[in-house]
């Protein structure tokens, strides 16, 4: 099916003559040219380093905030109004504040793709925490494990099914922030590439842009997928099981 389409945007591309849809031909040319040349050091880096860094930080803070709230019931209540203000809150919506808080710089950037990673690990993690069956928690507490070893054998591993859901959705919301970012006062990045080649016509580059940010959210989803099968390896090997055994 994807083969077919190609085709058949191929075809229709090079007969069309369209000023806004060049044709794919000279697209994947100048995909090549500007993405396996200079653009890949001047903006692809760039827009990698701060989606990994901006992802990282929101992952960690909100898995370590979702342990925490998920364990202190009483915190999550006294918080949870402004969890619920800050989540419903669009990122993009925040640039404005984050430009004069952090500049223009990459930290504006890294910020803002914390913020909207933090919210879907931090609400699925503290769902996750609670849903860890009360005799594991209670045989871990008799057995007198440590903390750390509570966290790490028993709630975790409980959780991470519910976490890695909420770390796939922040990727997506990660790529996009990633791209809104480097459209607003910024000087590299995919995002400025592309909207400024639209901004000057130049549409076979902006189409290039485009098929690059297809390419890398569908790879990042892809290399996510590997790195899941082996963070839960256990559950997909009980599944296995359980199915065997019906």
């Amino acid at each position: 099916m994807p083969a077919a389409l190609i085709t058949i945007w191929w075809i229709w591309s090079v007969q069309a003559a369209a000023l806004f849809y060049p044709p794919l031909p000279e697209v994947l040319r100048t995909f090549a040219d500007t993405w396996f040349g200079t653009g890949f050091v001047h903006h692809v880096l760039p827009s990698m380093r701060n989606l990994a860094i901006g992802y990282l930080i929101g992952v960690a803070l909100g898995v370590t905030g979702g342990v925490i709230l998920g364990l202190a019931r009483w915190l999550h209540q006294v918080v949870n109004p402004l969890l619920e203000y800050a989540r419903a809150l669009p990122p993009p919506a925040v640039l404005p504040f984050a430009i004069l808080l952090l500049g223009v710089g990459p930290e504006m950037k890294v910020g803002v793709i914390v913020l909207g990673v933090v919210f879907p690990v931090l609400m699925n993690t503290v769902d996750g925490v609670r849903g860890v069956e009360p005799t594991m928690r209670d045989m871990a507490r008799v057995y007198r494990l440590p903390w750390h070893y509570q966290l790490r054998y028993v709630l975790l591993p409980s959780a991470g099914p519910q976490i890695i859901v909420g770390a796939r959705t922040s990727l997506s919301i990660g790529v996009l922030l990633m791209v809104v970012s480097e459209m607003v006062a910024s000087t590299e990045g995919i995002g400025f590439f592309t909207l400024q080649a639209q901004r000057t016509f130049a549409f076979t580059q902006m189409w290039a842009g485009m098929l690059l940010l297809g390419l890398l959210g569908y790879l990042l989803n892809l290399a996510f997928g590997l790195v899941e099968r082996r963070i839960l390896h256990w559950q997909i090997g009980a599944a296995c099981a359980a199915g065997s055994s019906a």
